[in-house]
């Protein structure tokens, strides 16, 4: 009497449909999507698969699980506490794309360095170049934003905000990019778990009225702005009123611009604020 010594094959790898069914059962709304980009992250691996599979249905965020986050384009390194760059933040990108292009770049806050890389590569895209410099405090972000804007040629700092930029370019940038925290304290508890518990607080709350970190970049920017540069930053729909003062109050000229996409969304929907700094 013979036995069937064969293992099992686990639940992710029998057929699309059952990895498809797992997800959606996770709750995961776009699980066809999620499903392609897992087998293809696993290359026909089953037991990779079902690692991945299972760090999703788990609550991971699915960029994550895969080490990477499409954004303008692009596919950027991100892992385990690490902000999530937006699609709304691509705005960002085009905001800074359309204004004269800069010699020298700073992106505060910057995560993966999506945003700062993505101008960046827009730039030679269209023939231009320029000098950029990247910071963010957390440990995990800088090894991320290292990887992807390493190849680029650009200086990833680790450090809270200015307090690690190389001081030569006091007075020097032209384009200063800032994704910081905006969402309120008291609104944290309400986003995604996704964000919530998987990515660092530090990238998430701007404070009682989402504006704390950005009091301290504005307040900072025109010592640090060429004349005629320009401060980018995201805000919500909400906060433009008081992003806009606070802008002025510093002496710099406040522009808001606005995702005029009408299908455009709280996901892909953003709102960018530039702050240009006037002849000295």
């Amino acid at each position: 009497m013979s036995v069937d010594r064969t293992t099992p094959e686990p639940p992710a790898a029998r057929d699309p449909e059952t990895l498809v069914a797992r997800l959606r059962a996770a709750g995961c709304v776009f699980a066809e999507d999620e499903a392609a980009l897992l087998l293809e992250a696993a290359v026909m691996d089953v037991e990779l698969l079902e690692t991945l599979v299972a760090r999703r249905v788990a609550g991971e965020p699915l960029e994550h699980v895969l080490g990477w986050a499409e954004f303008a384009g692009r596919r950027w390194s991100v892992g385990a506490g690490v902000f999530v760059p937006r699609r709304r933040t691509e705005l960002m990108v085009a905001a800074a794309l359309a204004l004269p292009a800069p010699a020298t770049m700073l992106d505060l806050c910057c995560g993966c360095g999506a945003v700062g890389g993505a101008v960046l590569l827009g730039l030679r895209a269209a023939g231009a170049d320029a000098v950029l410099h990247a910071s963010d405090v957390e440990h995990a972000a800088v090894a991320h934003a290292r990887r992807n804007l390493g190849p680029l040629g650009a200086a990833v700092h680790q450090g809270d905000l200015l307090a690690v930029v190389p001081t030569m370019l006091r007075g020097r940038v032209d384009l200063l990019l800032c994704n910081a925290p905006y969402v309120p304290t008291g609104a944290i508890t309400a986003m995604p778990p996704e964000a919530r518990d998987h990515e660092p607080a530090v990238a998430l709350d701007g404070g009682a009225d989402g504006l704390d970190v950005l009091r301290r970049v504005v307040a900072s920017a025109p010592d640090w702005l060429a004349p005629g540069g320009s401060l980018l930053f995201e805000v919500g729909t909400d906060q433009v009123d008081g992003a806009t003062a606070l802008v002025e109050a510093h002496g710099l000229r406040a522009a808001v611009v606005t995702d005029e996409d009408p299908d455009a969304d709280d996901a892909t929907g953003g709102t960018v604020v530039v702050a240009t700094l006037g002849a000295r």
